[in-house]
C-alpha cells in the first residue's frame, strides 16, 4: 500500500505536536523506550484533538 508521503509527514508532526503536550519527549525514528503509559497517553491525546476538531466542524 502506498502512503501519500505528504499526509505521512502532517500525521507525524500531528503526533510529535500530541506527544509535546502530553510531556512525553519523542525523538525522530525509534522511540521502542517509550513505556505504554506514555505511548498511550500520546495516542489519547491525538484521539481527543481529533474528537474536537470534528466536534468544530460539526457546528459550522
Amino acid at each position: 500500500m502506498a502512503i501519500v508521503p505528504s499526509a505521512k509527514e502532517a500525521l507525524n508532526r500531528f503526533k510529535m505536536e500530541a506527544a509535546n503536550e502530553v510531556g512525553v519527549n519523542l525523538k525522530q525514528g525509534y522511540n521502542g523506550d517509550l513505556t505504554s503509559r506514555q505511548a498511550g497517553s500520546i495516542g489519547g491525546q491525538m484521539v481527543k484533538k481529533m474528537i474536537m476538531a470534528y466536534e468544530q466542524n460539526l457546528s459550522k
